[in-house]
């Protein structure tokens, strides 16, 4: 059964969603994202993906506040990302209750200081980010596509330890017009063992089920809960 992980995108300490990763194209649905945590929780779910973008952007952790809030308010098990630069940054992000963090940027522009992270909290606590634009590695809030082919970038990492990857395409982020499942049945042959984790594109529960067909490990969904495209109830059949 693939696993279904609700995004929590935070700007300004609110719940937003971006198209396509583009700051101006902004929507905010919730002003309590605690609010919203409880919800999904209450619906059953266990994980939560819960985005710093305001932290993407400063390159520093930001909305610790809120992370903390939320898990000292909830049995929600959060994956946090979005800004993690430093050592301090991750040490914040552990301490405000993250059971997991998101290394995206820094992996491309501070290998040795992500290394660094896989070798003292292990493989079970970090998560590489693949954000990706035609199969190229994108950093910083996603406004810099970088020469890095996705592929290489995951089996430079997957010979360090690490298992589990966030892919998000870009192109599809926001969009609510299916997700990259192409792209995810070539990552996954090329690693059949990692824990993948799609993302980005999401718009139905027709989406998610092609997902499970590939035998996609798990998917992060956002907009299409809060534009009312899939209902909590609807995924109350993945939850068993």
């Amino acid at each position: 059964m693939i696993e279904i992980i609700p995004a929590i995108d935070l700007i300004d300490g609110k719940c937003v969603r971006l198209s396509q990763g583009d700051y101006n194209q902004k929507t905010i649905y919730n002003e309590n994202p605690l609010e919203v945590a409880k919800m999904f929780e209450d619906a059953g779910i266990r994980r939560l993906h819960l985005v710093d973008l305001d932290g993407a952007k400063a390159n520093h952790i930001v909305n610790h506040r809120v992370l903390e809030r939320i898990a000292n308010s909830t049995d929600l098990i959060i994956d946090f990302g979005g800004g993690l630069k430093s050592d301090d940054d991750l040490r914040i992000a552990f301490e405000s209750g993250a059971a997991m963090v998101t290394g995206g940027s820094i992996a491309v522009k501070s290998p040795e200081i992500f290394a660094s992270w896989i070798q003292k909290y292990g493989s079970e606590k970090i998560i590489l980010g693949a954000d990706v634009k035609e199969e190229n590695i994108a950093v910083t809030g996603w406004t810099e596509t970088t020469s890095l082919e996705l592929l290489p970038f995951i089996a430079s990492y997957s010979n360090m330890g690490i298992n589990k990857v966030i892919c998000t395409d870009i192109s599809k982020d926001g969009m609510l017009q299916g997700t990259s499942v192409a792209l995810y049945e070539k990552i996954l042959s090329a690693f059949p063992d990692l824990f993948l984790i799609a993302s980005g594109g999401v718009g139905s529960v027709q989406d998610i089920l092609l997902l499970q067909e590939k035998a996609v490990p798990a998917v992060i969904t956002g907009k299409a809960l809060y534009e009312g495209r899939i209902s909590l109830k609807e995924l109350s059949a993945f939850l068993a």
